[in-house]
């Protein structure tokens, strides 16, 4: 089964779909530092450093589903809630233009929960009527990485999935929810001593906030607004892609050497990606970012395997 992935990121979809045991034949991403990490953990050759609105659908070869996590920054309650009429909610219609130009037997999108509330429902509406007459039938369920996908993370997202064929898309179903039994401290390897950029002392202006607030070696903290967080986190909040703009909002743990933020590789860790997964030379701020802005493969997989189930069991 070929897969078309819009808005790759770092790939996040499409190593869920692969895990599933799709055939990514066509990827496409914008960001230079995304692109450059995508293949540096894929074979790259798929993968088009372009504008998608430059893209003529004719230059993408054919495949059978369409997937997509495109800008969700326009829909974000974290964001200015601008959505299709910010420049990247629009870049949702060149999904579309390339659904009517190869016709998908399924379309899945991702995006952030406020998608089905964002203007009293006109967004959700938007997406669905400009897929709708194409012939396509939909599933949408919201869904948070502590229940569908066993990491500790909490993330809930909008999942659509859309079928040309009607009685496909009866037949699909959501993944069951599963038991969490992955631990922080599974994940967050507290006995290592990192470099000493990642650890806070006296120069920062929460040094002292922090030394008294951060005391629970199995939890998480993170700073707000309104400063370090008196409650501590024992599920990671959301992962957000200001990380990479604001480094006080990487969260932060104490460890066996002093209190620090948590690495880009603990952050992919948090966002179910194997441990083969790696940086290639990029700046820690693209990392953090490309981490926030990535999705739970977990989650991904078990959707995509159950897509995979529809189509070719009939």
């Amino acid at each position: 089964m070929r897969v078309c992935s819009l808005f790759s990121g770092i790939g996040g979809i499409d190593l869920g779909f692969q895990q599933a045991g799709f055939d990514i034949v066509w990827a496409n991403e914008f960001d230079k530092d995304a692109a450059t990490t995508y293949r540096h953990n894929f074979s790259g050759e798929h993968l088009v450093e372009k504008d998608i609105r430059k893209v003529g659908a004719s230059e993408i070869p054919d495949f059978d589903v369409l997937v997509a996590g495109f800008p969700c920054q326009p829909f974000s309650i974290m964001g200015l809630r601008k959505g299709f009429n910010d420049p990247r909610g629009n870049l949702f219609f060149e999904i579309a233009r390339i659904a009517e130009a190869k016709k998908p037997k399924v379309i899945f999108l991702e995006n952030v929960a406020n998608l089905l509330e964002h203007d009293d429902g006109k967004s959700f509406l938007t997406v669905y009527n400009a897929l709708a007459p194409q012939g396509y039938s939909f599933r949408y369920q919201l869904m948070d990485s502590i229940e569908y996908g066993n990491v500790p993370q909490h993330r809930t997202r909008i999942f659509i999935v859309a079928f040309q064929d009607e009685g496909a898309c009866e037949r699909f179903k959501f993944p069951d929810k599963l038991k969490l039994t992955v631990k922080l401290n599974d994940i967050l390897v507290r006995s290592v001593k990192h470099d000493k950029s990642y650890y806070y002392d006296e120069s920062s202006v929460y040094y002292k906030d922090l030394i008294r607030i951060v005391t629970d070696k199995n939890a998480l903290y993170k700073i707000y607004d309104s400063g370090v967080s008196r409650k501590p986190h024992y599920i990671s909040p959301t992962l957000t892609a200001n990380m990479g703009t604001y480094p006080d909002r990487v969260p932060i743990i104490l460890d066996d050497y002093g209190i620090r933020k948590i690495t880009p590789y603990e952050c992919l860790a948090l966002q179910g990606f194997p441990k083969d997964y790696r940086f290639p030379k990029i700046p820690i701020e693209s990392a953090y970012k490309q981490c926030g802005n990535s999705v739970v493969v977990p989650v991904i997989r078990r959707i995509a395997e159950n897509i995979m189930k529809v189509m070719t069991n009939g």
